[in-house]
């Protein structure tokens, strides 16, 4: 499965837009009216935080670990809480935005340790660098760049961390290749993503607006399965965690099937 109808470069153009925009919005953008994954500001439910709206899955604590404006309320989970990150580790972060999951590894692996964050929207990678200057956070860099073609060194990174972006991708099996290279032998990927529960029809998955949305782009538990064996991965675990309350916020993504999920892997080898 690829993208809507066109070629890849026009989605890559209107995911781009829509995130360069959200980067450029004052304040720290969590629970904007984005549609995205991370929420909108009409939703003011008990389970909004839960449900996405001011990145899910994030505790008070790591909410106020990170520099304020790197939270963008984009995510759809905590890819961190789903790998055991260790001091001096490198990490990597596909889709990094304004940083927020680049920082809260960038606690955990230390001075010792570094985290890269990739992305190819120029607004998000300024505003991240931004940040980690102002903050002081000189184990963190952010590069410019597709997933899909990472500027990053073959076997050099421990973990390979994304949060609600690898669906935005057209050719998946090509990011989950990518992350397989960059992975030293033995190296982990832990993604938070959307999974679709059903089929999606052609109609919605040439919407772009739903597409880099969050919406119509994401892919089964089975077909992800796939793309991560194809690559060469191992000890696959892909849980689809959408349950029956969903906030008002991620409406869009639920009238077609789609909900948040996890995929953590490993690459073979190492000790």
């Amino acid at each position: 499965m690829r993208g809507p109808e066109g070629s890849d470069e026009v989605l890559r153009k209107s995911v781009r837009e829509r995130y360069g925009g959200l980067a450029r919005e004052k304040g720290n953008g969590c629970c904007g009216d984005s549609g995205s994954c991370g929420g909108s500001s009409q939703d003011s439910s008990p389970h909004a935080a839960e449900a996405g709206c001011c990145g899910v899955g994030y505790t008070d604590s790591d909410r106020a670990s990170v520099p304020e404006g790197a939270n963008l309320g984009l995510g759809c989970g905590n890819p961190s809480q789903l790998v055991s990150l260790r001091a001096g580790e490198v990490v990597l972060d596909l889709g990094s935005g304004a940083g927020v999951d680049c920082f809260l590894a960038a606690s955990k692996v230390g001075p010792s340790g570094r985290v890269i964050g990739v992305d190819m929207t120029p607004e998000m990678v300024a505003r991240a660098r931004d940040l980690a200057r102002s903050s002081g956070r000189t184990n963190v860099e952010f590069r410019l760049g597709e997933i899909e073609h990472l500027p990053v060194a073959d076997a050099s990174v421990d973990v390979v961390l994304s949060n609600c972006v690898i669906n935005l991708v057209p050719d998946k099996g090509q990011v989950y290749r990518e992350a397989f290279r960059v992975l030293r032998p033995g190296g982990r990927l832990a993604v938070a993503d959307v999974l679709a529960t059903r089929p999606i029809s052609d109609e919605m998955r040439n919407d772009h607006e739903r597409w880099s949305s969050c919406s119509s782009g994401a892919l089964s538990r089975d077909e992800v399965v796939e793309r991560l064996r194809s690559a060469g991965f191992l000890s696959i675990e892909v849980t689809v965690q959408g349950d029956h309350t969903v906030a008002e916020s991620l409406m869009a993504q639920d009238e077609i099937g789609v909900v948040a999920g996890t995929v953590v892997a490993t690459k073979p080898g190492g000790t």
